[in-house]
């Protein structure tokens, strides 16, 4: 059996804002993707924390993930991710054990370090902007405690989160979380959909210094990856033109809404280049392409699952695309 047909497949969304659309057509449009990828078969759903940012509508990430959750009846539906300096442990507790709470063994939290905002955005949080990450293991260990059973003499405790057992994810793009979900021996989520570069060199971190734990007896490596399927490799090709568009945007440090696509791109040689190392993990084509590309990726990094974002201009060519995915997933 190919490899492709026995690996879970999942979905990260930001939720983005298009050129000429309404945040509040971004989150009817995330409805409908969870809706379809669900019949469509895949395991989760999940929303990462951005700040700020005028194309992403995915800053209250726990607000949409119960929204979504309540959309839909079995996929599970979590955080891809909370950024955890960002938050007191206590109320990203209490948040998830409400998640959990109202949709039992259907929600997930993903948790990332990074801040998910600039200096100005951090401030505006309330979060000291030269604080740094080092705490992330302290306030880690701070919510496992808040999520599990309570212990005799706790004074504070997560109500709800206590005893919920909400499975936490760590997130990265390097080795640090790498070795410490391998340390604590929790599932690893690795962000190949935008720096695909320590991809390998993270996952032989995680596997090579993964210690069993009550969650885990042995790793679970997921890579996020920018897949974009449509009826030919030129369409699809075309339809990336917007993903690349928007990485453009963030080389020249102007971020912007999903435009629509274009047939030529005005960018400098080294401008192409610093894009294409975003995408370098990118799998972009027509349905044999995208088939031959998934099988080829899980080959080289022996990933245990997939979580896949789409980046595209229209809704229904983003829905088109997760359809020619199962296409090829259960063929």
């Amino acid at each position: 059996m190919p490899r492709l047909a026995k690996t879970p497949l999942s979905v990260l969304d930001l939720a983005p804002i298009r050129q000429g659309g309404t945040i509040a057509d971004s989150f009817r449009e995330s409805v409908d993707l969870a809706r379809l990828t669900e019949r469509l078969g895949f395991t989760r759903y999940w929303l990462a924390e951005h700040h700020s940012l005028d194309g992403i509508a995915s800053a209250a990430t726990a607000v949409l993930i119960g929204h979504l959750a309540g959309a839909t009846s079995r996929i599970r539906v979590g955080s891809g991710g909370i950024m955890l300096p960002n938050h007191p442990p206590l109320v990203v507790a209490e948040q998830f054990g409400t998640l959990e709470t109202l949709y039992p063994g259907r929600i997930d939290l993903g948790l990332g370090r990074a801040p998910g905002s600039d200096a100005a955005t951090m401030a505006a949080m309330r979060r000291d902007p030269h604080a740094g990450v080092d705490d992330f293991p302290e306030r880690l260990a701070e919510l496992q405690g808040f999520l599990g059973e309570a212990q005799p003499g706790q004074r504070v405790r997560a109500v709800p989160g206590q005893g919920t057992e909400v499975p936490i994810w760590l997130l990265g793009s390097s080795g640090y979380s790498a070795q410490l979900a391998a340390r604590e021996g929790l599932p690893f989520a690795f962000a190949a959909q935008f720096a695909p570069g320590y991809l390998h060199e993270a996952l032989r971190l995680y596997r090579d210094n993964f210690r069993p734990s009550a969650v885990l007896d042995r790793p679970h490596a997921m890579v996020g990856l920018p897949v974009i399927a449509a009826e030919s490799d030129a369409r699809a090709e075309w339809l990336a033109s917007t993903t690349r568009q928007k990485f453009l945007g963030m080389v020249r440090g102007k971020r912007t809404r999903s435009l629509p696509p274009v047939e030529r791109l005005d960018w400098t040689p080294m401008e192409r280049v610093q894009v294409e190392q975003f995408l370098g993990a990118a799998i972009i084509g027509g349905p044999e392409t995208v088939r031959a590309g998934l099988e080829q990726f899980l080959e080289r990094t022996g990933a245990d699952e997939l979580m896949l974002n789409t980046d595209v201009y229209a809704a229904g060519d983003r829905l088109r695309s997760y359809e020619i995915v199962a296409e090829a997933w259960h063929s």
